[in-house]
Parts: structure tokens; C-alpha cells; sequence
């Protein structure tokens, strides 16, 4: 479970996130949506321990991100906006230097990254240096080394970018499966029909705020469409706040 209370980032004066209030239950995925610029990527980075928050609280199936990092950290997988792979080292060894950094027991490792290698269908390249990847195989590695520990939470900031479709169905199903299966998916996504496709419950980040949470058909509710395209209802629900922004500045 990862619960988000209160949980608040400001930069000066200016509130990149504002008492954003999160729960998510085990085993679902959660699509986090908004507008560039929204606090997505800020909210993240709080809740995997990058940015400390100016106040509030992130807390990982009972740890407290900034109480106790290191067991927070260790049940989550995380793939950020800007991760870096090491081109030098295969795909294996790269693999297993970060079933390493988690202090996985090597025979269980091995194993564990046989697995995912197969599921991901890098076998065939695992020997290979990553720097001759392309930009999709990079994506389905660090999709990879994220689960290599068997976190409990995977937290993915754009997962579909640079993936071509076969490789946006392969993780879709992947997501799936893996949260049927009891792992919880945290996924940032500027794509709406990946959110609509896949997401169990949603939210909508605006100006730091979450101006619209729950299932889809919730989302439909509150912005008293009859439409069923998420997109309409994203841009009205994004609109209708802005609008009521403007009336309290005035």
C-alpha cells in the first residue's frame, strides 16, 4: 500500500505540490495523470526519497520514506523520467550489479534475473553491451532491473515512451499480470489510452492539486459527462479547475 498524506513541496512561494492526499491498495495500478508541469514528476521524486518534502508524509506498505528510507526503499522499484544505464556493462551485468545494490542473494538473483529476461525477451541480448540497445530494449531492461529485488511497489514515470507496440503491449500485459499477482503499479503517463486501457483507479494533478480521483467511471461522474473518452473528460476536468483558479484569484 502506498499512502500519500498531506504531502506538500514548495519552492519559495510557489507550491509545485499541494497537499496531495493518495491511498493505494495493493495489487493495483494507479494512473497518475496531468499537463506538463502539473507536480507529477515532483510527487514522484518525493515519494522514492529524491526530493524531500516541505511538509507531509509518504508512507510504503507502513515506512515512512523519510523516517525509514532504506526499508522504504526496499520495496519499491522505480523508473524515473531520466534514468541512466551504464553502456559499458551487458545487460546481465548490469542486471545483477543492481540485484547487488539490493543485497539480493546471488543464486536467487541468477534465477530471478533469468526470469525477467525471458518475460521482458532480452535473453537473446543479455550479453551484450547495452550501449548497443536501442532506446526500446534500453526501456524493457530497466524494466528489468526495477523488479530484480521483487519489490512490492513499482513506481514508473512515463513507462510507454520509445516503445514501439508490440513493446507497449508486452509491458501493458506484463503490468497486468504482475498486479493480478499482487504488485502495486504507481505509473506517471501522459498517454490517456494506456490509462484507460490498463488503470484500475486513476488521478488528475493540476497546479500541485489532485482535482479528480477514482475509477474511471468515477472520472466520468465528476465531470457530469456522457461521453466515455477519457480524453474529453481529462481536458474537462483540467479546464473546470483552471476556471476555478482564475475566480479565486479575482
Amino acid at each position: 500500500m502506498i499512502k500519500l498524506i498531506e504531502l506538500t513541496k514548495r519552492f519559495g512561494a510557489f507550491a509545485a505540490v499541494d497537499h496531495v492526499n493518495l491511498e493505494i491498495e495493493p495489487g493495483t495500478i494507479f494512473a497518475f495523470l496531468g499537463t506538463n508541469g502539473a507536480g507529477k514528476t515532483t510527487t514522484i521524486r518525493m515519494m522514492t526519497g529524491v526530493l524531500q518534502p516541505t511538509s507531509g508524509t509518504v508512507e510504503v506498505f507502513g515506512y515512512d520514506i523519510q523516517k525509514n528510507p532504506i526499508e522504504a526503499k526496499f520495496q519499491m522499484g522505480v523508473i524515473p523520467d531520466r534514468p541512466y544505464l551504464y553502456g559499458k556493462l551487458t545487460g546481465r551485468e548490469f542486471l545483477q550489479f543492481m540485484a547487488d545494490l539490493y543485497r539480493v542473494e546471488r543464486r536467487i538473483a541468477t534465477q530471478r534475473i533469468d526470469e525477467l529476461l525471458e518475460v521482458f525477451g532480452l535473453r537473446e541480448w543479455q550479453h551484450d553491451l547495452i550501449d548497443g540497445y536501442s532506446h526500446g530494449m534500453k526501456q524493457r531492461l530497466l524494466m528489468c532491473a526495477a523488479q530484480v529485488h521483487n519489490p512490492r511497489v513499482l513506481v514508473v514515470d512515463e513507462p510507454m515512451v520509445g516503445l514501439d507496440p508490440r513493446g507497449a503491449k508486452l509491458l501493458k500485459d506484463t503490468f497486468r499480470a504482475k498486479a493480478d499477482a499482487g504488485l502495486t503499479i504507481f505509473m506517471s503517463t501522459h498517454s490517456l489510452s494506456v490509462a484507460e486501457e490498463v488503470a484500475d483507479h486513476l488521478a488528475i494533478i493540476q497546479r500541485g492539486k489532485i482535482v479528480a480521483s477514482g475509477t474511471l467511471d468515477d472520472l466520468y461522474a465528476r465531470a457530469r459527462s456522457e461521453s466515455s473518452d477519457l480524453e474529453e473528460v481529462f481536458l474537462q476536468i483540467i479546464s473546470e479547475s483552471d476556471a476555478g483558479d482564475e475566480k479565486e484569484v479575482l
